[in-house]
């Protein structure tokens, strides 16, 4: 057994405890961290693993925040871009309104009905990542603000994929005029001295055709084009009439020589035939304009909630964070200013072990 002085073992066991305490400092130099382990501090080691756990479960929650915000900004994207759309439709309708021209109606008809076929098509290509707030059922978008899941907000979808469903703008029947062939043999074999025709368009007489004896086609012809909404031309052999505004008949008043009675069809009348229904269409779509501007500025402050949400969700954890921080990290410059003066400590206990030494062989020189 080895017998060390009570001088070299206090020098000894006090170079121990520097060598100790500089392991200990330049490990919070190299971490960063004051406290590594539940050895370092128990309290302030589990204090700031509770903190920096919720910090990260709030931080999975904001992830999820940042997607609701963008579906609600889809959806908003979408709705201004619906909204567009029907403003051109009701742009359409009064277009309608202030033509006198049936064919000119049905064909802004037929636009109007392109119009809500895009805004439905719109309407589906609004979601994000698999959730479309205008798509309804099925498409509720709920986030979550906090860990435990009791605090939220519910964001209920709307279905704007069928314009006749919640927008109330069914399509239009674009209407389809009545048409009637005559051949010209029949026409000029049935007229005869004093006779007319009479000529009713959706069950009222709308004109008297002079059809006396050597009365032609083309005189017939003529007679018809000069009545409004109605149009007769011939290939040769048969006479083609439309009509815009009813199914047409013609027959002639006397009938010993008799033009049976000619009866056409077809006829459907348009939604935009009449002023009537066009201002009936103007209605639904200053309506639904309304619903589309109160369900924007529903999902506006939607977005408002969630968006504010996410901001104090951001501070929250900066927050949670830097509490963990001051119950965990090391001040850099304080262990840089301890590993000197323990470097110093240690130089100095070396040198006073080595005089301790000295001391201990001092017995030597009794042998020289």
């Amino acid at each position: 057994m080895i017998h060390l002085s009570a001088a070299v073992r206090q020098n000894l066991l006090s170079l121990q405890g520097t060598a100790d305490l500089m392991s200990k400092t330049q490990n919070r130099l190299a971490t960063g961290l004051k406290v590594n382990s539940a050895l370092d501090n128990p309290n302030s080691f589990f204090t700031a693993s509770a903190l920096n756990n919720r910090a990260s479960d709030l931080g999975g929650l904001l992830d999820d925040m940042g997607q609701g915000v963008q579906t609600l900004k889809a959806a908003d994207d979408g709705i201004q871009a619906i909204t567009k759309l029907v403003e051109a439709a009701k742009g359409k309708a009064n277009q309608a309104l202030q033509s006198n021209k049936v064919a000119d109606r049905r064909r802004f008809a037929q636009e109007y009905n392109d119009l809500l076929g895009q805004i439905e098509d719109l309407a589906k290509d609004a979601g994000y990542k698999g959730k479309n707030l205008l798509a309804g059922a099925g498409n509720d978008l709920q986030v979550t603000f906090n860990e435990d899941g009791t605090s939220s907000v519910t964001i209920s979808a709307v279905d704007y994929t069928d314009t006749s469903g919640a927008l109330g703008l069914a399509d239009l029947t674009v209407g389809t005029s009545g048409t009637l062939s005559i051949t010209e043999s029949a026409l000029e074999a049935g007229d005869e001295a004093g006779d007319t025709l009479d000529v009713q368009v959706g069950g009222s007489t709308v004109a008297t055709i002079d059809y006396g004896a050597g009365t032609t086609a083309e005189d017939v012809i003529t007679a018809l084009n000069a009545i409004d909404g109605v149009t007769a031309s011939t290939d040769g052999t048969t006479i083609s009439i439309t009509s815009e505004n009813g199914d047409i008949v013609i027959d002639d008043s006397n009938t010993t020589a008799d033009l049976a009675t000619q009866t056409g069809s077809g006829y459907a009348q348009g939604s935009f035939d009449t002023d009537t229904s066009v201002n009936t269409s103007l209605a639904s779509l200053n309506t639904a304009l309304n619903t589309l501007r109160s369900q924007a500025s529903t999902f506006g402050t939607n977005l408002t909630v969630v968006e504010n949400r996410q901001n104090f969700t951001k501070r929250l954890i900066n927050t949670l964070e830097e509490g963990a921080g001051k119950l965990t990290l090391a001040d850099t410059n304080e262990e840089g200013a301890n590993l000197l003066a323990l470097q110093t400590r240690q130089q100095l206990a070396s040198t006073s072990l080595s005089f301790a030494s000295q001391a201990d062989q001092a017995v030597l020189r009794l042998f020289g």
